[in-house]
């Protein structure tokens, strides 16, 4: 049997501040760059349009002429392609000076080209100028970089939301005075006082005082949560219709709502290796299109069409051979992903979370304060003489006084069933045993059994069987005994989280199998299994050891590990996807990958749900993205061509836009995906 204090198992860690730099091809651009040189390419493309030789020979009409009207479009196509295009150029040359070329590149070469020979064509070389098709390539391009740009920095809208939620004064309490100080001066161990309505200004444990707190920031929670003394309340939550005196445990960037804002900030800094990959296909892109420009220019010639024929195709491979869809198709997945799961209270902490996430074959979960809630519960009362309720309401009389998880259990359970507490006299504690007192003119006791046979009392049958199972599943029981006899035995367990069972059920139903990794005793370990149908699980595992088991089930299959503290920060980093459960209390969230906002193990289902969802789409988008090019490539190098089909840059640049159209409607069409249905 056991009666000990269960130690706090997370002492909180304070998070290093990540600063992370711009980095990759949108260094140092802002989504109001693009829009303002998108929307002046949009007003130079106009006279552009009006003056292209193939429009006016396509719809049938001739533009006005007047002296130097030729060279409308060579000087609106320069301006257009220093201003509009210098972005691209500019990420160009930091890809080639890394010797890594990629999307930049690839649109560079693409408007290089256009431009360049049209210029070429406007001195005097026979041909068709590319003006109309450089134009709207460069608009599609600064467009898409701009609706691209403008979607990520959505997602970063909820940190600066999140940032707004932080007050900018507190009421610390100095003896018997309150002063109003700014929140960066308050220190772990202030005493504060936060007033009916008002903001709690750091994360602090409630000493004196009950309310209801608004937590909807932190959970999405619309409920108000009861706070009374002993509580945590955290930073950024709304105090409701009582006062409460806060000691402070946690204040600036160690508060809650800072890691959650570092957290976003890191999900949003961090590139997936699947947006490498889609860089990578660029740089193959730009590779074949200079290579088939080439085959193209050099096969034509060989089979004896003349110079600016070949040309023109070759220079119409490598002009549509940017497809803008491609810089796309992971981006916008991630987006919507991550808002997604935002919105479901899953908070990525890099990207790569989801890609690895698919392939998980176990998820293995810390028992305590995991698929527990770490806090004790009666599950049974034994009884004999009285009745239980009886039994239960003695038992909470006796402890009420006393802290003790275990007597802070009773006391709850008395509360739930709203059994009257008779008054205590001559309350004592009696180290190491438990407590007596006088109830209604009798004595009674209430601690360890053992204190019962070290004073001679008589135990029951019926007790010593209900015993014998408590002790059999694990539990902590304690005794209430009056002067002859044990009365009742109370048996108590650590409460298990109510959609743990849900959750564990749903995995098997994905095909993972669920294992339990916990330092708690064989048959604690044996009883929380059964209840929950984990045929897996591991007991007395130190939290040194939890990574080595980690590793031995990686060696069967993609592993994950759903951990809530510091002890568990070692497995989570050994496993292929750390998540970390419950952000509100002194989470690992150095180590994890994912952070579940609420302690709802149900989230580890919607999360690798949605990862699934997720890279389904990764993969359909670059399907969709790099299958335009499988097509539009040999038409526009002339395989066609003896059957009378030549794809001009214009039909290239409409198949270009349809398959960025597809790519944004598929990844939007992942919102759609059923995770609150769960």
């Amino acid at each position: 049997m056991k009666h000990e204090h269960p130690h706090h198992k997370h002492p909180h860690s304070e998070p290093q501040r990540a600063s992370h730099a711009g980095h990759g091809k949108h260094a140092g651009h802002t989504p109001e760059m693009f829009r303002d040189r998108f929307l002046v390419s949009l007003l130079l493309t106009l006279p552009i349009l009006y003056f292209s030789e193939q429009l006016q020979a396509w719809l049938g009409y001739r533009a006005v002429a007047f002296p130097g009207s030729a060279w409308v479009n060579p000087v609106l196509g320069t301006i257009l392609y220093f201003y509009g295009g210098l972005v691209f150029l500019q990420g160009a040359l930091r890809e080639l000076r890394e010797r890594a070329p990629g999307m930049m590149t690839l649109i560079a070469l693409a408007i290089t080209v256009a431009y360049a020979y049209s210029l070429a064509v406007s001195l005097g070389l026979p041909g068709m100028p590319f003006y109309w098709e450089l134009a709207t390539l460069i608009d599609v391009m600064l467009l898409g970089h701009w609706l691209e740009m403008a979607s990520v920095q959505a997602t970063g809208r909820a940190l600066e939301e999140l940032a707004k939620l932080m007050p900018t004064m507190a009421h610390r309490i100095v003896e018997d005075r309150v002063e109003d100080v700014p929140v960066s001066a308050l220190k772990e161990g202030d005493l504060i006082l936060v007033r009916p309505g008002e903001q709690v200004p750091a994360d602090g444990v409630v000493e004196e005082g009950a309310s209801s707190v608004n937590e909807a920031f932190l959970t999405g929670e619309s409920r108000p949560v009861p706070k009374g003394v002993g509580d945590e309340v955290l930073a950024g939550a709304v105090n409701g219709e009582g006062a409460l005196k806060v000691r402070v445990t946690r204040t600036g960037e160690a508060t809650t709502l800072s890691q959650i804002l570092r957290l976003v900030q890191e999900a949003q800094a961090s590139r997936s290796r699947f947006q490498a990959l889609a860089d990578r296909a660029a740089g193959w892109l730009f590779y074949i299109a200079v290579a088939l420009g080439t085959l193209t220019f050099l096969a034509w010639l060989a089979l004896g069409r003349d110079f600016n024929f070949a040309l023109s195709l070759a220079v119409t491979v490598l002009v549509i051979a940017c497809p803008h869809a491609l810089g796309l198709a992971i981006p916008l997945v991630t987006v919507n992903a991550t808002a997604l799961a935002a919105r479901n209270g899953i908070l990525l902490r890099n990207r790569e979370a989801f890609e690895r996430a698919r392939d998980i074959r176990f998820v293995a979960f810390d028992k305590t304060g995991t698929l527990t809630e770490g806090r004790f519960a009666v599950r049974a009362v034994y009884a004999q003489g009285v009745s239980e309720e009886e039994a239960l309401s003695l038992a909470a009389a006796l402890e009420a006084p006393s802290e003790h998880p275990l007597a802070q259990a009773i006391v709850e359970a008395a509360e739930e069933k709203r059994l009257p507490r008779p008054e205590v006299r001559d309350f004592q504690a009696v180290p190491g045993k438990g407590v007596e007192g006088a109830l209604e003119g009798k004595r009674y006791r209430v601690g360890r059994p053992e204190w019962a046979e070290e004073l001679g009392l008589t135990v029951p049958e019926p007790l010593k069987q209900g015993l014998r199972e408590a002790e059999g599943r694990g539990e902590s029981v304690v005794a209430l005994m009056d002067e002859a006899r044990v009365l009742a035995l109370l048996a108590l367990a650590d409460r298990i989280r109510p959609s743990a069972r849900e959750a564990i059920q749903r995995l098997k139903a994905m095909g993972i199998t669920p294992v339990m990794i916990t330092g708690d005793a064989e048959a604690v370990a044996k009883t929380v299994a059964q209840e929950l149908g984990i045929e897996r699980y591991h007991a007395r595992v130190l939290p040194e050891d939890k990574a080595r088991r980690v590793r031995e089930l990686k060696r069967e299959g993609p592993t994950a590990f759903v951990g809530d503290g510091i002890n568990d920060a070692p497995a989570l980093l050994e496993a292929d996807l750390g998540i970390a459960i419950g952000a509100g209390t002194n989470v690992a969230i150095e180590s994890a990958d994912l952070v579940l906002v609420e302690s709802d193990p149900l989230d580890v289902v919607r999360a690798l749900t949605l990862a699934r969802a997720t890279y389904a789409k990764m993969v359909q988008n670059l399907f969709w993205a790099t299958g335009y090019n499988a097509i539009a490539l040999p038409l526009a190098a002339g395989v066609a061509y003896p059957l009378g089909i030549v794809l001009s840059p214009a039909v290239g640049a409409l198949l270009m836009s349809l398959s960025t159209v597809a790519v944004a409607v598929n990844a939007m069409l992942l919102r759609r995906t059923a995770l609150t249905a769960l």
